[in-house]
């Protein structure tokens, strides 16, 4: 589904991503995994064309895509919920959601009655301004937002941060639903080791900027733990 190819990034002087190698398989979740600071972020960035890259090469679904601009990669099927939510807080809950549908095929520029299934809150505050509802909330919101775009790939950066623990359970249902029963690929960064092994099967560990460890998420052993996660 998506390749990125020796991949190399740069701020100013500073050498960000060395040399990343990286696969997410179609149809399944794949983990971005490290401490903070090792370029998780950055590397999301990158595939979402909000970052330049140096040198290497992102590839979806066989097409590159390195240098196409930023506002054309959800046209290419991909979602994307950045880190810290980034909805509109005063537009209401409708209104946030509504923002993706010109990137849908004409004919077809409905909310999907299905988000409203997997997020049920939101059909109930749609009238609500973003910035009323819980950080919760609006991590749901935010990644109905990226729904609408009706993406292949999900991108998730940090979906559980600073989320109280039972919305943090919901949302781990709920990626696991859109890959497992409905197909979608899903590349997500994560810190909790207990979300990321119930939502993951594979797994990529980066240190300084380089890809470090790969493997299936049963292989992310005690050792690997706490050589590159353990704070």
């Amino acid at each position: 589904m998506l390749e990125i190819r020796g991949l190399n990034q740069f701020y100013g002087e500073s050498h960000t991503l060395w040399d990343l190698e990286i696969t997410v398989p179609e149809g399944e979740c794949t983990v971005l995994m490290g401490r903070n600071g090792v370029g998780k972020t950055t590397l999301l960035q990158c595939v979402m064309g909000l970052l330049p890259i140096d040198s290497g090469e992102i590839v979806l679904e066989g097409k590159e895509i390195s240098t196409l601009p930023a506002e054309s990669r959800p046209r290419h099927g991909i979602g994307y919920v950045p880190q810290g939510r980034q909805i509109f807080s005063l537009l209401t809950v409708e209104e946030n959601l509504q923002i993706g549908l010109p990137i849908r095929a004409k004919g077809d520029r409905m909310i999907p009655e299905y988000i409203y299934d997997l997020f049920p809150v939101l059909k109930e505050m749609l009238h609500r301004r973003g910035g009323d509802l819980s950080g919760g909330q609006q991590q749901q919101l935010a990644i109905a937002r990226a729904l609408v775009v009706n993406p292949r790939l999900l991108i998730l950066d940090e979906p559980t941060e600073g989320i109280q623990p039972n919305i943090v359970q919901e949302i781990a249902d709920i990626i696991c639903k859109l890959n497992r029963e409905l197909g979608l690929t899903v590349l997500l960064v994560e810190q909790k080791l207990p979300f990321a092994r119930k939502v993951g099967d594979h797994f990529f560990l980066l240190d300084r900027g380089r890809a470090v460890a790969k493997g299936e998420m049963g292989q992310l052993n005690e050792q690997l733990i706490r050589e590159y996660l353990t704070v």
